[in-house]
């Protein structure tokens, strides 16, 4: 059995050069699936440009019982996408390492757009797996936030046990996830360098208030999103269905980025529209 609580969480930068796409997606020779292994329980995945230009990061943490895979990406097919042969491939190389009878996977989602969830057919036939619907009523049922959205759930892989926080203005869905071994906040696409869409804007602000005051009582190494769409250049972002980002900052942010999330509302106030700001830009979208 792993003691995956034997030690707090120590920061250090992803050690990984992220595929980016290409000028001519024709001609791209990147994988159609990016593996970054944080260490030997926890695996960055990152969906090819060249097939579909959102290129969002997916999560596959490993416990003890079960592993779960945080988001399924962009593409349905598996043709194009094979992300279930990814994760077998992976889970298979784990549990050589970590053998484990019965073991599980457990499919969950930050958020129910389609950039996040298209994936999940590849999973409905693989056996021991529990693939949890994105959408308000059934992933909120899960966690239990229909009956206390405040509530702090928990999901235990085996030793490992993620903390799930109710976090809605980018979608009425979105799920934080945070995991005490890595002290990786795992934020989808509330929080991330590039343009955060928001829907509900008092929804959004008790969303960052609450991830601040969370955080001040966790030990966080990184804030971790699932895109990259800002430019290495303060408040530059890359065009929509860019399909090649040569000058990408890190994926990661940090608690000071909350912060500053937090101020840059303040500015904002009331007003609609585009806001950029050096590491992010605040897209409100009034209803």
């Amino acid at each position: 059995m792993i003691n995956f609580a034997s030690r707090s969480p120590r920061p250090r930068a992803f050690d990984v050069d992220w595929i980016h796409g290409s000028p001519s997606a024709k001609h791209n020779t990147d994988p159609d699936i990016q593996v970054y292994a944080y260490d030997e329980h926890t695996f960055v995945l990152r969906q090819n440009m060249a097939i579909n230009y959102e290129a969002p990061f997916l999560f596959l943490l490993f416990g003890n019982d079960q592993a779960v895979l945080l988001d399924t990406g962009a593409t349905e097919s598996a043709e194009f996408f094979p992300l279930r042969k990814v994760v077998d491939e992976l889970v298979d190389d784990w549990l050589t390492r970590h053998p484990a009878d019965g073991y599980r996977l457990l499919v969950l989602h930050t958020h129910a757009h389609g950039d996040h969830i298209a994936g999940d057919p590849q999973f409905v036939d693989r056996p021991d797996t529990l693939i949890v619907d994105a959408r308000l009523g059934n992933a909120w049922k899960f966690f239990g936030f229909d009956e206390d959205p405040s509530r702090i759930a928990h999901v235990d892989l085996g030793g490992r046990v993620l903390e799930c926080l109710a976090t809605p203005g980018h979608h009425e869905a979105a799920v934080t996830f945070y995991d005490p071994h890595t002290g990786f906040l795992l934020t989808g696409d509330t929080i991330y360098p590039g343009r955060l869409y928001v829907q509900d804007w008092p929804a959004f602000i008790a969303t960052v208030d609450r991830l601040i005051d969370f955080t001040a009582t966790r030990p966080v190494t990184h804030v971790v999103g699932c895109h990259i769409e800002m430019t290495t250049r303060p408040g530059v972002d890359y065009p929509v269905r860019t399909t090649y980002q040569p000058d990408e900052p890190p994926l990661e942010l940090t608690v000071g980025h909350l912060r500053q999330i937090r101020s840059a509302i303040e500015e904002v106030g009331e007003r609609s529209g585009s806001h950029a700001f050096a590491d992010f830009i605040i897209c409100r979208r009034d209803s």
